[in-house]
């Protein structure tokens, strides 16, 4: 059995990673009117460019990876009534499912909806609109962990 090559994520490179993303939502001309993290893995991004942007931030309780769970989207709700542009961050656009559940369920309000993640995997089938650094994980199937998800 292989063991699953693993790849650290800097808080450094994580502050470059935002200052990216800041520079394309800029060239976007388009901001958001409150950021949403995806729990746990965008809660961290999502704080430091709320700061970063002077942005309002909530926490969406989603996972894909718990499929027991069911995801609780009250405060994605909640934005659509009082938020026009909303961006949703999280650390990784890895297979895009979690990302895709989404789209899905909020088909209707697709349009004021734009993703953000710090990394994206350039293979993943749903597309993100700002992005801190892309990977191919065709080429690469490394595992990325970041700061907050170890204590060494």
């Amino acid at each position: 059995m292989n063991a699953i090559k693993k790849k650290k994520f800097s808080i450094n490179q994580m502050h470059n990673a935002l200052i990216e993303i800041q520079k394309q939502i800029i060239l976007s001309k388009w901001s958001p009117d409150i950021i949403l993290s995806l729990n746990r893995g965008g809660c961290v991004p999502g704080v430091y460019l709320s700061h970063l942007i002077n942005t309002p931030h909530e926490v969406i309780d989603i996972s894909r990876r718990e499929y027991k769970i069911k995801p609780d989207f009250y405060i994605l709700e909640k934005a659509f009534i009082r938020y026009k542009n909303i961006l949703i961050i999280d650390d990784i656009n890895d297979t895009g499912r979690t990302l895709k559940y989404i789209e899905d369920t909020f088909e209707k309000y697709i349009n004021r909806i734009k993703f953000s993640v710090l990394i994206n995997n350039v293979s993943s089938k749903v597309k993100v609109d700002f992005v801190g650094e892309k990977i191919n994980k065709k080429v690469d199937n490394s595992w990325i962990v970041f700061p907050w998800e170890e204590w060494k």
